[in-house]
């Protein structure tokens, strides 16, 4: 074949493609589609840069037909050709075939992703190969674009990035539901008076995957004054449930010298700039999800760019709660902490419009949080979203020393074990703020779909750690 340099298939719908028009270029991607008669076969072909696909034209008295059987769905072609202008619906170019070549054939019998729809259940058990499906190559595409914003808007803003451990020896939330590491051998396990000898092990105590970045990063805080994290995280929760990975990625700012207000701000901006970015940039990929999973998914999107964030607290959402001429299957009582179903009600049916709730009891909050003058409630925040509930979660945290120490002595957590972070308090403490946004859960609000293990590549769940 003539060696012609390739063109991505996403710039063949760019405007100035119109200059090419009439050039032999050369694509190379994965049949989606063909189709024809005894004269032509129309070939779509697809490359992972678009939700689009290009036809090629192929004349068939050109190609041999031995070589026309071998372009079957899921095949990989490069293929040579003329580019022109479409005189058929829904492209503006296509391409006059004038050499193919197979690159990797695809077999009819056994290739999984035919041209028959599948349900998202089925390409669950095969998603190595689901990113070739349109669904997936749109899902995956905004995750990217996501993924960068993200780094843009703190980069812009002067935030530093962050590394905080994937192995720690601290649980900073306090659930216990983590993932032991270990190097010792399971089928002898060294021990003393009948506990086993983490002293033995790689890191001479007892470790586990990460649940949070937060207490490494207000680290960080402390000394580079704003950073952010950006990793995965872990729970080992057995929750097959549409809204739980084992293994998921959290976004968690943290700030020196931000009180609550100021961490309300920078969340209600962020995640608006997020979902901004989305509709800026991944217009074709939204416009396949919304047609395919969600009809309301551009609305709902420009919902949250469009309006402000209506801003109150705990106690007055229970009172709206209480009032409510609607039935809830959790019952509302101050102090219970509020499910999904209170968290949408506020968000579509009586505000209507994203809600930040302040100033939680302190029983059902995290024992980082400051706590307020009334001894009772303490300076978390939730950003609340429709059809999600509760996207983002953080608090202004409690920088006085014997406050945090007491709070730690009710929960149960014992000072000598997080020293290091209590040196934040002994030396320079600061005002400081936080939250945390779970990457998955914002994939899920802007790709409206509605299972969480269709917007990671390989989900992690209870019994599936497959690839």
């Amino acid at each position: 074949m003539e060696n012609i340099k390739r063109i991505e298939i996403v710039d063949l719908f760019k405007e100035t493609i119109k200059e090419t028009i009439g050039q032999e270029i050369c694509v190379k991607g994965w049949v989606r589609t063909k189709r024809g008669n005894k004269s032509v076969a129309f070939i779509a072909l697809n490359d992972g840069s678009t939700i689009k696909n290009i036809q090629i034209v192929a004349d068939v008295e050109k190609f041999s037909e031995d070589l026309l059987k071998r372009i079957t769905t899921g095949a990989c072609l490069k293929v040579n050709g003329l580019l022109v202008e479409s005189m058929g619906k829904g492209q503006s170019v296509e391409i006059q075939a004038n050499e193919i070549e197979v690159y990797g054939e695809a077999d009819v019998e056994t290739y999984p992703l035919q041209k028959k729809g599948h349900t998202l259940e089925f390409l669950r058990e095969i998603a190595h190969l689901r990113p070739r499906t349109n669904t997936f190559s749109a899902v995956f595409r905004v995750r990217h674009a996501m993924a960068y914003a993200i780094h843009k808007y703190f980069n812009d803003r002067g935030f530093f990035y962050w590394h905080s451990p994937l192995i720690t020896a601290s649980d900073c939330e306090g659930a216990g539901e983590m993932f032991q590491v270990t190097t010792l051998d399971l089928e002898n396990l060294p021990k003393i008076d009948g506990k086993i000898d983490y002293s033995q092990d790689f890191y001479g105590r007892h470790t586990s995957l990460t649940v949070s970045g937060q207490l490494e990063g207000e680290l960080g805080a402390m000394s580079l004054g704003k950073i952010y994290t950006f990793g995965p995280t872990f729970r080992a929760e057995n929750s097959n449930t549409p809204r739980h990975l084992s293994e998921f990625w959290m976004i968690e700012p943290e700030m020196a010298f931000y009180e609550i207000e100021d961490n309300m701000d920078l969340a209600e901006d962020f995640i608006q700039y997020l979902v901004r970015y989305a509709l800026e940039n991944c217009q074709d990929d939204l416009e396949f999800l919304q047609s395919m999973y969600d009809k309301e998914l551009m609305e709902r999107l420009r919902f949250v760019v469009d309006n402000k964030f209506v801003r109150l607290t705990y106690t007055e959402a229970i009172e709206i709660l209480l009032q409510a001429k609607q039935k809830f299957e959790f019952p509302i009582h101050w102090g219970v902490d509020l499910q999904s179903e209170h968290e949408r009600y506020l968000v579509e049916k009586h505000f209507k419009s994203p809600v930040i709730l302040t100033d939680y009891p302190k029983e059902i909050k995290a024992f980082y949080m400051k706590q307020n003058e009334d001894g009772k409630t303490v300076r978390g925040m939730d950003v609340l979203f429709p059809l999600i509930g509760e996207i983002i979660g953080g608090s202004q945290r409690e920088e006085n020393m014997d406050k945090l120490l007491a709070r730690m002595a009710e929960v149960g957590i014992e000072a000598k074990d997080m020293d290091w972070y209590l040196d934040t308090r002994r030396f320079g403490s600061a005002p400081h703020s936080g939250f945390g946004l779970g990457f998955e859960r914002l994939l899920l609000f802007v790709t409206g779909m509605s299972n969480i293990r269709d917007v990671i590549p390989f989900p992690r769940y209870p019994k599936n750690a497959n690839y």
